[in-house]
């Protein structure tokens, strides 16, 4: 088993490149899904963060008001580390769950948004980062996300820098090319991910990180 982190600032174009590596026979464990599990009705995780935050991050039908939880943790760092205490151990235990059904030949592809933020790079065999330049983001982010501009640069500026997670691939994907460009440049990076898996082999070969 080959066990690669993916990341990339938002933006970048992460999820089109998880896609892909999903269709070429990667096996996904997408965090940011994960993270929204763990804290479905009934859930542990949930009846966690109520008591730890109270009945008002329900919203009427007893789900989530993630808005809500939000304004409150992301205006003050402690509470969001209170939050975060809850739920990334969950994650985590799923995670870890997922990975261990596949088989022992795959290769298992953890979509982590803030991997090089929470210094989770040590967790994988190899690191791939998508990677795009900031105006490239900017342009996403407002142009088919709709965000405002200022919304868009303040959850940029909440990231690591682009310098920071280039510094940690093992493998680059440039996602400032055609479409067709970058399906071929993915193919390329799922055979090195195979013949690794097949070779058990974790580290980069030096041909990949550009």
């Amino acid at each position: 088993m080959l066990r690669v982190g993916l990341t990339g600032g938002i933006g970048a174009g992460k999820s089109e490149v998880a896609r892909l590596l999903v269709e070429h026979g990667a096996v996904l464990v997408d965090s940011d899904r994960i993270a929204r599990e763990v804290v479905e009705p009934g859930s542990r995780g949930l009846a966690a963060v109520v008591a730890a935050f109270g009945e008002d991050v329900l919203t009427a039908d007893g789900s989530l008001d993630r808005p809500r939880l939000g304004s409150i943790v992301f205006a003050d760092a402690e509470r969001l580390a209170e939050l975060n205490a809850i739920v990334h151990p969950l994650v985590r235990e799923r995670s870890a769950e997922l990975e261990a059904a596949a088989p022992p030949d795959a290769v298992v592809v953890h979509d982590v948004p803030l991997l090089v933020e929470n210094d989770l790079a040590p967790l994988y065999d190899l690191v791939i980062v998508v990677d795009a330049s900031p105006r490239t983001q900017l342009d996403r982010l407002v142009r088919l996300r709709g965000m405002t501009e200022e919304d868009a640069r303040a959850r940029m500026a909440a990231q690591a820098t682009r310098e920071r997670r280039l510094a940690l691939a093992d493998l680059v994907i440039d996602n400032e090319v055609s479409l067709d460009a970058l399906h071929e440049r993915v193919r390329e990076v799922w055979d090195q991910l195979t013949r690794r898996a097949r070779s058990g082999t974790s580290g980069a070969s030096g041909d990949g990180a550009e």
